[in-house]
Order: C-alpha cells, then sequence, then structure tokens
C-alpha cells in the first residue's frame, strides 16, 4: 500500500485574497465536523455537528472516523474561518461528500446559513429533535464557550 503525503494544490494565478486550495491526505478527526490533514484543523463546510460532550457528540466522531479510515479525502477550501479551522467541502476518493454523510446518518444538520440549505433535504425526520442542542445553537438559543 502506498501512502501519500498530503499536498496542497494553488488554482490558477488569481488574487491572493480569493485562492483556493485544495488539502489531500489522510486525515485524523477531531470531532463531527472537524478533521485535521497534515496539520492544518478543517471545519466541514455546510453542517453542525453535535459537540463530543453533548447527545450524540461521540457517535458523530465514530461515524466520521468509520467514514475516513483508511481513505484519502480531499479538502477544497473556502475562503472563510471558523474559529481557528479552515472551512473546506470535503470528499472521499470514491467522490462522496462528508457532509452529506453526516447528514444522512442523522448525526449533522444542514446549517443553512453557511450551506444555503444544500443538506437540508437529506436530514432525517427526527434530526433537529435529536440534534436539539445543534439546533438550537443554529437558531441563536444557545451559545457554546468558542462562540464569540
Amino acid at each position: 500500500m502506498v501512502v501519500r503525503e498530503p499536498v496542497v494544490v494553488l488554482a490558477d494565478p488569481i488574487p491572493a485574497r480569493q485562492v483556493a486550495a485544495v488539502l489531500q491526505g489522510k486525515c485524523w478527526v477531531v470531532d463531527g465536523d472537524t478533521i485535521v490533514i497534515d496539520k492544518v484543523h478543517i471545519r466541514l463546510a455546510g453542517i453542525d455537528a453535535p459537540e463530543l460532550d453533548h447527545p450524540f457528540g461521540k457517535q458523530a466522531k465514530w461515524a466520521l472516523v468509520q467514514l475516513c479510515k483508511g481513505q484519502v479525502v480531499t479538502a477544497r477550501i473556502q475562503p472563510e474561518l471558523s474559529y481557528d479551522r479552515v472551512v473546506a467541502e470535503c470528499f472521499l476518493s470514491d467522490g462522496r461528500d462528508l457532509s452529506a454523510e453526516l447528514v444522512r446518518s442523522g448525526l449533522a444538520l444542514d446549517w443553512p446559513k453557511f450551506s444555503g440549505g444544500k443538506y437540508r433535504h437529506l436530514e432525517t425526520a427526527d434530526a433537529r429533535k435529536k440534534l436539539w442542542r445543534a439546533d438550537a445553537r443554529q437558531r441563536g438559543k444557545l451559545r457554546l464557550q468558542n462562540d464569540s
């Protein structure tokens, strides 16, 4: 088995503030919506998974671990930051979108403010009730320690 080192590929020459980058490699999973590739913390774009100490937080993390285990992940970096993490659309080598897979499994919610509703149709019927803390945070009803 050949292990590929993570690679950053810059897009065609465009203004510095609009540079699009792709980061690719094996990842380490932090929680249900954060991975690390080559020491870069990446927030999965467009979704909100529960924090590790919230209901279903550990299940969300381990679902993401299972999806990524042994896989090369491609992260298309977006221009915005989320706390100390870059934000990216992340895909497995077979083309599956990690955000879509987590929402489809009922362990993350679409976050329309950031996704434009891209993943809402994939939410399970009970997802917003089950992940009530993430839902409340999206509606501004719950603030977490790192929300500023």
